[in-house]
């Protein structure tokens, strides 16, 4: 059986971004890595941004800025490690 590091460490996401999906998407940590997985795999890393972006939409609406803040950080390094690839379509 594999641990949570483990399916954490294949699925290509840092565990803040997996937050942020379970946040988003109302799923348990681990259903939330699936999924993520998943959108990386099958390139919608488009739809991993919209979910950071709109939880930052969330926190600030709530006056949460640290909460704010932190995802932003998320936002960052998704981006760094998660180029958007040209798919020859609008986004």
């Amino acid at each position: 059986m594999l641990t949570y590091q483990e399916c954490l460490d294949l699925c290509g996401l840092s565990e803040d971004e997996i937050e942020a999906i379970a946040e988003h998407e109302h799923l348990e940590p681990i259903i939330a890595m699936a999924l993520g997985q998943y959108l990386v795999t099958h390139q919608e890393e488009s739809r991993i941004k919209r979910i950071i972006l709109d939880d930052i939409q969330r926190a600030e609406d709530k006056g949460n800025q640290r909460h704010a803040e932190a995802l932003r950080k998320v936002l960052k390094h998704f981006l760094a490690t998660h180029p958007e690839r040209d798919r020859g379509t609008s986004g």
